[in-house]
Parts: structure tokens; sequence; C-alpha cells
């Protein structure tokens, strides 16, 4: 059975249900998820995507990104490919969402209604090898100069999103952040 993704209009309101390769080879919008795990020191938990990925291989991305099947909520979604991809799960909450589109030099698109989720977590996690071939924790200012440093070593959702997330652990830092 092939993977299939929720097609969405600029509004995220369902439009279909869309072939997940062809999806991304026609550039069609699509609903996504991305998925911010921080710790108490605010570090972010960073996953390097396997060289297997059909895009965006061996690149620095955030903790976890995928896209919700038919009939799946996103937050149902963010948390199964949480414990998928990184061996773990944790409480989460929707913060942002956003559109982009960007080809690749494959020829193929992310077209992409993204909803940005935040959560903590203090351990270590367990990645599938199928999906991540290497994690770090990294404070958040660093990780924003290394991004400018060597943009090319990081997916472009990581990159789109990074100042919101900021943005929003910004808000928090008076107060202390909680989920």
């Amino acid at each position: 059975m092939k993977d299939r993704v929720i097609l969405v209009d600029e509004n995220d309101k369902e439009v279909g249900i869309g072939e997940k390769l062809k999806t991304h080879q026609e550039g069609t919008l699509h609903r996504a998820f991305s998925i911010f795990i921080l710790n108490s020191k605010s570090e972010l938990l960073l996953q390097k995507r396997t060289n297997t990925k059909y895009h965006s291989e061996d690149l620095w991305a955030n903790t976890c990104c995928s896209h919700p099947r038919p009939g799946e909520t996103t937050k149902k979604a963010a948390h199964r490919r949480l414990n998928e991809e990184m061996g773990f799960d944790c409480d989460l909450e929707e913060i942002f969402s956003f559109t982009y589109k960007v080809k690749y030099d494959n020829d193929l698109f992310e077209h992409e209604y993204d909803h940005v989720f935040i959560g903590k977590y203090e351990g270590e996690p367990s990645p599938n090898v199928k999906e991540v071939s290497d994690w770090k924790w990294i404070e958040l200012e660093e990780l924003r100069k290394q991004i400018q440093e060597n943009p090319d070593a990081y997916a472009y959702w990581l990159i789109a999103s990074i100042d919101g997330v900021i943005s929003y652990m910004n808000k928090f830092n008076s107060t202390g952040w909680t989920l």
C-alpha cells in the first residue's frame, strides 16, 4: 500500500487525498507537521535525516516531521511519528502553522501546510535507524548561528520555522516554560 497524504487548500481545509510520492513530484499543497522537543535548559533536540530519504537526506532537521494519514488528526499523527522516529512520546502543543513551497535538486517539491508542535522531554531518544542517522541537543541561539553560517546543512522547513519557535520560547523566558 502506498503512503497517502491529506491534500489541503491555503486555509488547511481538506480537499482530497494524494499518493505521497506523486504529491511531492507535482508540488501539491498537503498537510504536514513539525515537532520541536526542548529540554529544561531550552535546548532543542535535532535529528539528522538518513541518507536513504528521498529528499533532504543527510540534513539536520527538527526533532520530527511528517504527514498525518487520511482520517488521522494532525496531533495524533505527531505523537505516532515522534514515537516511530525518536522512540519516545511526550505532551505536545501546537504553537503556530505556516505554508511553504520549495523545489529540490531531484525535481521533488515540498509544498506543505505545516503545523508546528512543541514539547518537553528530558531523556535520551532511541531513534529509528531507518529514519535518523544522528541526533543532538543544541541551544536555540547556537542553532540559529549555525544555520546562518551553514544553511546547506539544515532542512528547509527547519530554517523556515526556527524564528517562530524561538519567538514563542522567548515569550516564556521570564516566567519559565512549562508544558
